[in-house]
């Protein structure tokens, strides 16, 4: 399968995987996937400082609260890394980027809206893994909070 199915296998995770073409947005990933575009969780890499990042997962319809987050980790400042440094960091290239199979176990922070049965990006482009959002977050060791709008 792929490093994403085989560390869902490693954490026990029960999981469905679907494939579908490339697509050109989260709707139409939505689409493809049979489900809402707030159950399509959005793996955003962010980086805290040099060698620090954190995995923030966002629902497909909400975007991450810049403020909120920062307080939630305690800093001043939180940037995006450039499309070389996120492929560095996790081992994915932007738009297939997920924290199961990353080349690094980045801290995961999930937003508490993220419930229910979800999809996660498998590590490859038109690649999803169907999952409980609660197990996967246990199995991620995320903490779950509110950082988005």
């Amino acid at each position: 399968m792929t490093k994403a199915t085989d560390a869902a296998d490693q954490l026990g995770l029960t999981y469905e995987v679907t494939r579908h073409g490339r697509v050109n947005s989260l709707e139409e990933a939505a689409a493809a996937r049979g489900i809402e575009p707030a159950k399509l969780i959005k793996t955003i890499v962010v980086r805290l400082s040099d060698q620090d990042y954190r995995f923030v997962l966002v629902p497909g319809d909400r975007e991450i609260a810049w403020p909120k987050l920062r307080a939630l980790l305690g800093v001043n400042r939180i940037s995006m890394p450039d499309k070389d440094t996120a492929y560095e960091v996790t081992g994915y290239v932007r738009g297939t980027i997920t924290p199961l199979g990353s080349t690094q176990a980045w801290p995961v922070v999930a937003d508490e809206r993220i419930t229910g049965t979800i999809s996660i990006g498998g590590g490859d482009h038109g690649v999803g893994i169907t999952v409980d959002a609660q197990a996967l977050a246990k199995a991620l060791g995320a903490t779950v909070a509110d950082v988005t709008d």
